[in-house]
């Protein structure tokens, strides 16, 4: 594990994958480089024999200050249900600040578990600027509550959000990472399949999309296509005059 690396990955044998944004100094923004870093990653954990991940900022200041202004990501990449499509469990260990894409990044993701100590804060208003995926705050707290914070751009401290039900526990300052660990655990004892069926029809039938997530989620499905083996090969197929031998990948 290289740990000057913008994200680090470790697989424990209990069948948990821990997932940190490793740039402290930067308040864990996310760059370029992290969003991609965590579709690939995301994509292997997919993969693997993990069932449970878990997503946590280095250090206690920040569990990220959202997009990185000095290197803008594509940040639907490492958007749970977006440019992440696993159908495993994801939680997300928020201590200190969780701003803009670090709030869309954990509002997406299945559970949080804060220190008492974070601040979720989505100040576009302020900036005048918008991605729009904040919107999907919308389905998943009440609405005035979900308008307050999109619109007034306060700040909600863990309390407020445990309340308004976008945190489901409260750990104290620098437990959280072990609390969020602790209930990964008790995830990866429970069947996954269920887990994998609730969380499908969760988010696919229950969840309404706004339009940022489709436009996320059609990207990804474009970007599938344009790096595919079949596109490769219809290519090559023209050029040679001769039928092309799909294979589905």
């Amino acid at each position: 594990m290289t740990t000057n690396a913008p994200l680090l990955v470790e697989h424990f044998d209990d069948g948990v994958t821990l997932f940190t944004i490793n740039r402290e100094s930067r308040r864990n923004a996310i760059c370029s480089q992290t969003a991609i870093a965590l579709q690939r990653e995301f994509a292997a954990f997919d993969r693997s024999e993990q069932r449970v991940a878990v997503i946590t900022g280095a250090g206690n200041t920040a569990f990220s200050a959202g997009a990185d202004v000095n290197d803008l990501p594509e940040l639907w990449r490492c958007i749970p249900t977006v440019g992440i499509t696993t159908e495993k469990p994801v939680i997300c260990a928020v201590s200190g600040w969780c701003v803009g894409g670090g709030f869309v990044l954990s509002m997406m993701s299945d559970l949080i578990v804060a220190s008492e100590d974070a601040k979720f804060y989505y100040p576009e208003a302020r900036l005048g600027i918008a991605q729009g995926m904040i919107a999907g705050l919308a389905a998943r707290i009440p609405l005035k509550i979900a308008m307050e914070v999109m619109l007034l751009a306060r700040v909600v401290g863990a309390q407020r959000a445990y309340d308004a039900g976008i945190v489901n526990q409260v750990v104290p300052a620098g437990q959280h990472v072990e609390a969020a660990l602790e209930m990964a655990r008790d995830l990866a004892g429970m069947a996954p399949m269920v887990h994998k069926l609730l969380k499908r029809f969760v988010t696919e039938d229950v969840l309404k999309r706004g339009p940022t997530e489709t436009f996320g989620i059609a990207k990804r499905e474009m970007e599938a296509i344009a790096q595919s083996v079949d596109i490769k090969e219809g290519f090559l197929a023209h050029q040679e005059k001769r039928a092309p031998k799909f294979i589905g990948r």
